[in-house]
């Protein structure tokens, strides 16, 4: 028998089984630490991936079970866009419509003393193109030319609505200033204009 061995054998038992929980400390130490944590660590790292993959498949699930309803909103979106942008006047039929409006007033009975097309309006995809009118007549036939006016297949909004008796010779009539407004939408708006740079002025 090697004598190391039975130098412990002859150590008492406290001492022998105190000696054996060090080898074993020992040795569960360097399993930790070198084996078992690493594998840990992995593991961990996997199960987090694990986490963010399936929290990934399952939103594209619930965007995949509802892209048809996705899809039908956006096909109703786009109707709804293209019959706005039937109802805007191209640039070409502006001067038409508005030459239109003038007719309604007239056809409704009313003398027009002012047609005054004023400048466009940018607003990004669209512009503003307002007239200014004035129109003289009886209540009714006001009534009549505002509902015509809504009836138009183009978009037309009046305002700055301004009512008033007319004048001498126009015994009841009205005196009516308002402004009519349609909108053109554009295809390419225009860039923003940048900011042009101030000259620094020398220091003589």
């Amino acid at each position: 028998m090697d004598q190391r061995l039975q130098k412990v054998l002859m150590l008492p038992i406290y001492v022998r089984l105190l000696l054996l929980a060090t080898i074993l400390g020992v040795i569960g130490t360097g399993f930790y630490f070198g084996a078992y944590q690493p594998q840990l660590s992995k593991y961990q790292k996997l199960e987090k991936n694990n986490a963010k993959l399936k929290k990934s498949l399952n939103e594209k699930r619930r965007y995949a079970n509802n892209l048809p309803k996705y899809k039908a909103e956006y096909d109703q979106l786009k109707i709804q866009l293209d019959q706005s942008i039937k109802e805007l006047p191209k640039k070409k039929e502006i001067p038409t419509l508005l030459t239109s409006i003038a007719g309604l007033a007239k056809k409704q009975g009313l003398e027009v003393l002012m047609f005054k097309p004023k400048k466009e309006v940018a607003k990004g995809f669209y512009a503003e193109v307002p007239v200014e009118l004035k129109l003289q007549g009886a209540f009714h036939q006001v009534g009549m030319f505002f509902d015509a006016v809504g009836r138009l297949d183009r978009i037309v909004n009046v305002g700055d609505l301004d009512m008033k008796r007319a004048g001498k010779g126009g015994a009841g009539k009205l005196s009516v200033t308002c402004r009519a407004v349609t909108f053109r939408f554009v295809e390419k708006p225009p860039p923003p204009k940048k900011g042009k740079k101030k000259r620094k002025k020398r220091r003589r």
